[in-house]
């Protein structure tokens, strides 16, 4: 996923009338694409938790399921599998992205990362705030953290619905946004929604993490001991109350950010080859050529399309089955936490990440990037305020009665519908011909 111009050149590098690098475009392409299947799903989960058959609904995400390994055996509802499991492999794929934008993208250069980071810096505090001042001291105060986050599939699937009008320089902003915004939810994540720590079972998950790194320092890339250690690690993450998704972040940071082998090398080979090599030759060619991509890359371009169009998916039919009824928001502190995270994420989210961004160039910390105005910069911040996936998330976590994370998904889905309308209303005008610079 390279956001930059500037690194080595590879067949990903951007050919002539092209804005933005293949590997780029593949990736925001992916997530566009991906927010229709993430649409789809949500639209299938409400319609059968409000239709005749919504018993089958919670039967099915309540079905328990037993897994065991020798005398270690668990038993987990499939809700709960695919949210502590599967979105596991989500933030791996997080991790992947937050590497390889420290290597190789936006987050290397403190002067292109400095607008991003501090307008989701703002986005942040600001949406955090407003939902803290509307129910503090209530029944929903530690819901705060819920309206932080900014879903990048539907985000950029808005900005794709703009077609060409909306600048390649704008897309590549409201992703460092959005990565820079993942960063601070899965540090609030691990430091405020983790349970008690089991101290002994988070020195091991960190023993294994340190196992990963020595078999990366000593140029050991046998995947199944990657496997191995990862499983491991996510397992005693499990145990120690830290959250288990956290071990895929971590996993995720520690692949190899920059290519094992030069491009030259691999264009010496291809010259000193025979006419008609050999296998042994052509299969040490293949891992040559495999070399040249940093393993974050090879990685998520693999992974990626599974967590776009099966992982996440999957996640929202299986939490985003909320049931309209009358006296929904009538459970002391329901109607606040709806009511706070809809405020905190439209309009939170829409002075936080502007305001920050016009502080930010007001003090020369950083700049708009070229072809980017100001109404582009508002309308980015309003589409931060689609919250959906990683909010979702963070309302189970938040919350142990089922009433306030219905209140809190409510307010999530209210929010990011008008997040979504609000900001392709701005942006649709600030493209127009003769728009306010």
């Amino acid at each position: 996923m390279p956001t930059t111009l500037e690194s080595t050149p590879t067949s990903d590098s951007p050919r002539p009338g092209r804005s933005l690098p293949r590997a780029l475009q593949r990736f925001l392409d992916t997530e566009s694409s991906g927010a229709v299947v993430l649409l789809a799903s949500t639209v299938v989960a409400l319609a059968w938790a409000n239709s005749p058959w919504k018993a089958s609904y919670e039967t099915l995400w309540h079905t328990k399921l037993t897994l065991g390994l020798g005398d270690v055996v668990r038993t987990e509802d499939l809700r709960h599998l695919v949210n502590e499991a599967l979105m596991a492999i989500f933030f791996f794929v997080v991790g992947l992205e937050i590497k390889h934008e420290l290597v190789a993208g936006q987050l290397q250069r403190w002067r292109t990362a400095a607008l991003p980071v501090f307008a989701a810096l703002g986005g942040m505090v600001v949406p955090a705030a407003i939902y803290t001042a509307i129910n503090l001291g209530g029944e929903g105060s530690r819901g705060w953290g819920i309206p932080m986050a900014t879903d990048i599939a539907f985000a950029l699937g808005v900005l794709a619905l703009l077609g060409k009008s909306i600048p390649g320089s704008l897309k590549v902003f409201l992703l460092t946004l959005a990565i820079a915004d993942d960063v601070g939810a899965i540090m609030v994540i691990a430091i405020f929604y983790s349970g008690g720590i089991h101290w002994p079972a988070l020195l091991v998950a960190a023993a294994l993490l340190a196992g990963v790194a020595g078999l990366r320092r000593a140029r050991v890339f046998w995947a199944p001991g990657y496997l191995l250690l990862g499983v491991g690690a996510w397992a005693a993450f499990y145990e120690s109350g830290v959250h288990a998704t956290l071990a895929g972040v971590a996993l995720g940071l520690l692949a190899p950010g920059r290519p094992l082998a030069p491009d030259v090398v691999v264009e010496e080979w291809s010259v000193d080859l025979a006419e008609e090599p050999n296998a042994g030759e052509l299969k040490t060619m293949t891992t040559l050529a495999k070399s040249t991509v940093s393993v974050t890359e090879r990685l998520q371009h693999s992974l990626h399309p599974v967590t776009s169009y099966l992982i996440v998916p999957l996640f929202a039919l299986a939490n985003a089955g909320v049931v309209f009824q009358a006296g929904s928001l009538q459970a002391p502190g329901a109607s606040a936490v709806a009511a706070g995270v809809g405020l905190a994420l439209v309009v939170g989210k829409l002075l936080g990440v502007s305001g920050a961004a016009w502080l930010a160039v007001r003090t020369k910390v950083g700049r708009l990037p070229d072809g980017v105005r100001w109404p582009h910069i508002v309308g980015v911040a309003a589409l931060a305020g689609i919250g959906y996936t990683v909010s979702l998330f963070i309302a189970d976590l938040a919350f142990p009665r089922p009433d306030l994370v219905d209140a809190a998904k409510l307010g999530i889905l209210a929010a990011s519908l008008v997040a979504a309308l609000l900001g392709a209303a701005i942006l649709r005008f600030s493209s127009r011909p003769g728009s306010t610079p």
